[in-house]
């Protein structure tokens, strides 16, 4: 998904301040604009000789930086940290409007900024740390950066209203969790995925969520307590929506699995985790 450029220092520092915690952009604030007024007040040495003329003028230089970025710097700090509140105001709005919204709609008709800071603001209520990274750059269009337990995870957004999410997305995705050692990844639509692009993510550290899995996600996110962080299988994608592990998440509806007994073909009598709308959805888990 496409950005606007960045046109300046002070654009650049808005940014990064905007997605700090909000009380840190004020603490900040006022941190620097004491550094900088030290510098500001300072009186300038009097070169005596020739020699002492390059340091006197570094301090020169030093005292009319200081003297402008005293008044500058916090005012980017303050505004950024009222974008950061009003932001996280935000995110809370959108996912409260999508847990309310039992037929889907809100996801549908939602813009794909809105959507990206949806997903962001489920995957914090599931305890994980969140930074956006802006897809469609040198990242490989990962548009979140998750963190939790030690362990890196990258996502996609795919916010496709008439469209379902290809292979060649989760291809693209795959290609850039190896090349940053990341431990897991997931890609996120409003949407449905292809056959392929679920045969693709099968057995490998992705995982795929579409609409109606992201609703349950956000639904149960709000309803229960960050998870603790479970031990990480490179085997697979973590799961992001397993409240309970004792009885996990349907991987492609979302809804609770019942334990189950295989009664043919070559694993019969072995036990299973079962979708608990069977036959309407066919989801299953292994057993570990």
């Amino acid at each position: 998904m496409s950005r606007r450029k960045r046109s300046s220092l002070a654009e650049d520092l808005f940014e990064l301040a905007a997605k700090l915690p909000w009380w840190l952009c004020f603490i900040l604030a006022v941190i620097s604009y004491a550094v900088l007024h030290r510098y500001a007040v300072a009186e300038l040495p009097v070169a005596t000789t020739p020699s002492q003329m390059g340091g006197m003028m570094t301090q020169v230089m030093t005292k009319g930086l200081a003297s402008s970025g005293q008044y500058i710097l916090p005012i980017i700090l303050v505004f950024g940290g009222i974008a950061s509140f009003l932001g996280r105001r935000r995110r809370k709005a959108l996912a409260q409007h999508v847990a309310d919204n039992t037929s889907g709609g809100a996801l549908r008709t939602m813009s794909w900024q809105d959507f990206e800071l949806l997903v962001g603001e489920a995957f914090r209520m599931r305890g994980y740390s969140v930074s956006e990274t802006g897809g469609g750059g040198a990242d490989g269009g990962v548009d979140l950066e998750l963190r939790k337990g030690g362990e890196v995870f990258l996502v996609q957004c795919k916010q496709w209203r008439a469209y379902k999410v290809s292979v060649t997305v989760v291809r693209e995705l795959y290609g850039v969790m190896a090349g940053r050692g990341a431990a897991g990844g997931f890609v996120v639509t409003s949407g449905v995925f292809t056959a392929d692009a679920r045969a693709f993510a099968e057995g490998r550290n992705i995982e795929l969520i579409d609409g109606a899995v992201l609703a349950t996600m956000i639904e149960r996110a709000k309803t229960s307590k960050p998870a603790s962080t479970p031990a990480v299988d490179r085997t697979r994608a973590p799961d992001p929506v397993a409240a309970n592990p004792a009885s996990p998440a349907c991987p492609k509806c979302g809804s609770t699995m019942v334990r189950r007994t295989a009664r043919q073909g070559a694993n019969a009598g072995g036990a299973f985790w079962g979708c608990a709308t069977f036959p309407k959805c066919r989801g299953v888990r292994a057993i570990e």
